[in-house]
């Protein structure tokens, strides 16, 4: 199994105050223990390292920082690049989706991974992945 984590499962995942945290963790223990493959992006982090820091103490947010740094290490997150060809699919996807303009630049450069990776499944809360109609499923 593949899935994609966007920036809602991390924060989710991450603060303990969240409504789902407990649910999301299962979700994500149960992942890892299947052996799953776990994506996220340099944009996708970008917006959580943002909102972690603004949201927990700083010791708080620098653990689960060095917490995404030994997960990329040991090999169980794969980090995707939003490189210049892929930054270009995603304004074409922008631009096809002239009806959907809440939908954010961030998702899009999602959504050109997912497709290019074959991944259907995304953490996420977000009904943007399934407005697009483009196969995503949402998880949980």
């Amino acid at each position: 199994m593949k899935l994609f984590i966007d920036t809602w499962g991390w924060l989710t995942l991450q603060d303990r105050k969240e409504n789902r945290h407990r649910e999301v963790k299962s979700l994500y223990e149960a992942a890892r223990q299947q052996g799953s493959a776990l994506y996220t992006t340099d944009y996708i982090l970008n917006e959580t390292f943002t909102l972690l820091f603004r949201r927990l103490s700083f010791p708080t947010a620098r653990e689960s920082l060095e917490l995404f740094d030994r997960a990329i290490t040991q090999g169980y997150l794969q980090l995707e690049q939003i490189t210049p060809e892929r930054f270009e699919r995603a304004k074409r996807l922008r631009l096809k989706f002239q009806d959907k303009p809440k939908v954010s630049f961030t998702d899009f450069t999602s959504m050109v991974i997912m497709t290019e990776l074959h991944i259907e499944e995304i953490l996420t809360e977000d009904e943007h992945f399934l407005q697009v109609g483009m196969g995503f499923r949402r998880v949980p």
